[in-house]
């Protein structure tokens, strides 16, 4: 038999896929709430969402197992009462990170406030090849710990722990990386110089030329880089293959 909170909040005979979608509908919500007033009890949830105590405390615990939010004592000013302090859900740094925080349109006015001031399009690429070059430095190491075979394997896991989610997969002639995920993808939209400077990087790592097809940035569903077979050695050809990968970087081919 079904308790009433699920009476109340599925109704019979919906699709499964129904279903899931309401639940993650409520649980926004109720992260939400979080937000918007700060830690709350349960009760101050349940009264603010229309919700029963137990489907709160339902959507906490997925919420808790997810790392969204955390429960905590809550804090009495003045005289403490009898009895333990009513315990309150907070959101933690993840869940804050679920929601818009304007770091984006933050980064894009920072990068545009520096291609005014410091020398118009010229900064931003020096910008943006300064900061890739910093987090080159564990690509670099993965690199050159791995087989010449392994080396782009190696540079998709080492982009994955940066958070691209990317992978390597067999081409024709080749290999193709992709990366399925891009934490500066709007901001790359207005300032490509930072799809660029990061195409020249994975030229320089692997040296070899590298050709980037497509762009999270430009729209499509993944940032994917051609690279060929057997890369020569990039302290031979490292001008060389910094002036090719300039040329396409960040771009699609059509």
């Amino acid at each position: 038999m079904k308790n009433v909170d699920e009476a109340r909040e599925t109704p019979t005979g919906a699709p499964q896929e129904e279903l899931a979608t309401g639940e993650r509908s409520t649980r926004n919500r109720v992260a939400r709430s979080i937000l918007d007033h700060g830690p709350s009890t349960v009760a101050e949830l349940a009264g603010r969402l229309g919700l029963t105590q137990a489907a709160v405390r339902r959507h906490l615990d997925a919420l808790v197992a997810d790392d969204v939010v955390a429960a905590r004592e809550q804090r009495v000013y003045g005289a403490r009462t009898r009895g333990r302090p009513a315990k309150v859900f907070a959101l933690t740094d993840c869940g804050r990170d679920a929601f818009d925080q304007s770091y984006d349109q933050l980064a894009a006015d920072a990068l545009r406030w520096i291609r005014e001031q410091f020398g118009g399009e010229d900064a931003v690429v020096a910008f943006a090849r300064a900061r890739i070059a910093e987090q080159a430095t564990a690509y670099r190491k993965a690199i050159e710990a791995a087989d010449p075979e392994q080396r782009t394997e190696a540079l998709a896991k080492a982009l994955t722990a940066d958070g691209y989610a990317a992978t390597a997969r067999s081409a024709p002639v080749g290999e193709q990386l992709c990366q399925h995920h891009c934490p500066v993808a709007h901001v790359a939209e207005q300032f490509p110089q930072l799809c660029e400077a990061e195409t020249e990087i994975f030229s320089q790592l692997l040296g070899t030329h590298v050709q980037r097809l497509a762009t999270i940035a430009h729209g499509d569903g993944v940032c994917t880089t051609f690279i060929p077979k057997a890369p020569h050695k990039a302290s031979k050809n490292s001008e060389t293959t910094h002036n090719a990968s300039a040329s396409t970087a960040g771009r699609n081919p059509a």
